[in-house]
């Protein structure tokens, strides 16, 4: 009896290797839920970042269609850009910066013309300068003398959603720039 039970219990308990897979799999869950829940952030980073570019290359886009702009119907198209990166709430996260940037004559410098904030909640200043004064430009790029350049900047505070005390949240940014098509867009009307 006892040769029948060492017999039963070695066939049943030290050769059956079913449960070998379970101590296995128990070991990678925690590292799949980790991997899982890092791409969860790593989808929304990538999402907001084409939102983003979306929302700034409208705003210029949109702009530089018109042939005089006054700052109501600037800040009436500004609006959008809370639709446009949908489904992230921009109003306490968001800034958008819209500038026109001219240049007279040959001798003279490149300037902001105007400037104007859209709807949004952060406190930032455009990469471009300040109205009035020089604007700086992208390396490379070039105003010719009577030309002028619409700018569009977006900024967003990026948080991350699952793993905040190990990410630091960062500020994202976007720029695009248009000509405008149908005259220069030098002057903001009231």
């Amino acid at each position: 009896m006892t040769r029948s039970v060492l017999k039963w219990l070695r066939r049943g308990l030290i050769e059956d290797r079913r449960g070998g897979v379970m101590i296995e799999f128990a070991f990678i869950m925690p590292l799949l839920v980790l991997v899982m829940l890092a791409g969860v952030d790593i989808v929304r980073f990538a999402m907001l970042q084409q939102k983003l570019t979306r929302a700034a290359t409208t705003s210029a886009d949109l702009v530089a269609q018109y042939q005089t702009m006054s700052a109501t119907q600037l800040d009436q198209l500004l609006l959008a850009i809370e639709h446009v990166i949908d489904p992230f709430p921009f109003g306490a996260s968001g800034q958008v910066i819209v500038s026109s940037i001219s240049r007279a004559t040959a001798a003279a410098p490149v300037l902001v013309s105007w400037q104007q904030f859209g709807p949004g909640g952060i406190s930032v200043t455009s990469n471009f300068g300040v109205t009035g004064g020089n604007a700086t430009l992208p390396t490379g790029f070039i105003v010719n003398a009577g030309e002028n350049v619409i700018a569009a900047e977006v900024f967003y505070d990026f948080e991350p959603l699952m793993f905040s005390t190990l990410v630091p949240a960062r500020r994202v940014e976007h720029q695009a720039m248009f000509r405008p098509r149908f005259g220069a867009l030098t002057t903001l009307t009231p």
